[in-house]
């Protein structure tokens, strides 16, 4: 190392992950930002290491200090339970366990506003079996995000609309004042910003609510 930190970011084409990445670019103290894809992202830069990589067999990865975990996909597009699991907590998990075996030391991971593993709601219950699995590889510093909904611009990441986040983007504009901090639709920009505040120097589990995260 040289000085400058070098991390790895999973899921750098959803919202919050292509903000990470982009942010990661510009940070003079990072040197370094390996990226694990099944595609190429199409952003270019002198610091961005890409590897193309099969989730389900992850190679050993270059010595890293962090390590930033934006996997995730809805039920809907997953298609079934087992294969939303494999997403949401398989790929996420796997990543965090190669990331360790490379040197890191600290790991961000974006979760959802409700995650507990003994949710009733199981979106919610894997995110929280997620939290409680990182948190059992015992890294020096844990960040979990848990943001409210999620706004951002998907079309031009190449990913469907959501319908549900577009009226509620405008809903919640109208009634802003009524909602408290922490349900209101967050963009994945704060999100990402605040991982990239908290994560470097972490030294136990911080958990960063969605309110918290809109001043990012």
């Amino acid at each position: 190392m040289t000085g400058q930190r070098h991390i790895a970011i999973a899921g750098a084409s959803g919202l919050v992950g292509n903000a990470l990445l982009l942010n990661a670019l510009d940070d003079p103290s990072i040197g370094a930002v390996h990226v694990l894809c099944r595609r190429p992202v199409k952003v270019s830069h002198p610091k961005l290491l890409e590897h193309q990589v099969d989730f389900q067999l992850i190679p050993p990865l270059p010595a890293i200090d962090e390590v930033y975990l934006a996997v995730g996909t809805t039920m809907h597009q997953a298609g079934s339970r087992a294969a939303f699991r494999a997403v949401d907590l398989a790929i996420n998990l796997a990543v965090a366990q190669a990331a360790l075996a490379a040197g890191a030391q600290r790991i961000g991971v974006v979760s959802a506003m409700a995650a507990n593993p003994k949710s009733r709601f199981f979106y919610n219950r894997v995110k929280g079996e997620l939290e409680q699995a990182l948190t059992a590889l015992s890294p020096d510093g844990l960040v979990i995000a848990r943001p409210s909904m999620l706004l951002g611009d998907r079309q031009t990441l190449g990913q469907p609309v959501r319908l549900s986040e577009t009226l509620t983007k405008y809903i919640s504009q109208a009634v802003k004042p009524l909602i408290p901090r922490d349900y209101r639709p967050i963009e994945a920009q704060k999100v990402a910003r605040a991982l990239l505040t908290h994560v470097p120097t972490a030294d136990q589990t911080i958990i960063l609510r969605s309110g918290e995260m809109q001043t990012a």
